[in-house]
């Protein structure tokens, strides 16, 4: 195929490759034959305009912190750039440059409630992370896409569910109801007063 070309182009192999000009005058179908259709002859003059191009999208990678390499050198409240490595029913987890990828809790993923991590990440999404908690004697690193989210207070675990975690937004804890209560012996102590003052 490729010496029909050079003959039709009167050149050598060298001076061919990466001349758009010639190689843009050739049409394809005239070299198409029983060996080779013109999907084959137009990706070869494509590859021989643009020798070892990939034909593959793009990838972007995450532009990984200067000195942030080992787990050890996180520290709570960095904001780095990650590339989401896997998705789950939890969350997903995101490589961050330390060699041990971080949780995004499902939780942490967005202001409001979701229902599938896919509908905020999927593997090889580059995001923004904030790191809230690190636990390196376990080898954990938790991180979240929620920026503006408080870090937790020294013993105190992250937050989850969503919200922005204020106690005013928190139902308080039900009261404990003495032995022998409940709605119904209210109701029949109420019923037995009546009759007695009756």
């Amino acid at each position: 195929m490729v010496k029909k070309i050079l003959q039709a182009t009167k050149s050598d192999i060298k001076t061919l490759i990466g001349e758009t000009t010639t190689l843009k005058t050739l049409k394809p179908t005239a070299f198409v034959d029983d060996r080779f259709g013109l999907p084959t002859v137009t990706d070869i003059i494509s590859e021989l305009e643009k020798p070892g191009r990939d034909p593959r999208p793009e990838f972007t990678t995450a532009n990984f912190q200067d000195g942030v390499e080992k787990i050890t050198d996180l520290k709570p409240g960095m904001v780095l750039e990650a590339t989401v490595t896997n998705v789950a029913a939890f969350g997903a987890f995101a490589d961050i440059g330390v060699h041990q990828d971080g949780l995004i809790h499902i939780s942490a993923m967005a202001e409001k409630r979701i229902a599938r991590p896919r509908q905020v990440a999927k593997p090889g999404h580059v995001v923004k992370v904030k790191v809230p908690e690190v636990d390196v004697p376990r080898n954990r690193i938790s991180l979240t896409l929620r920026l503006s989210d408080p870090l937790p207070q020294k013993g105190e675990r992250q937050k989850s569910g969503g919200g922005n975690g204020k106690a005013a937004d928190r139902k308080p804890p039900r009261a404990e109801k003495p032995d022998g209560g409940g709605a119904l012996a209210a109701a029949l102590a109420k019923a037995a007063e009546r009759r007695k003052s009756s």
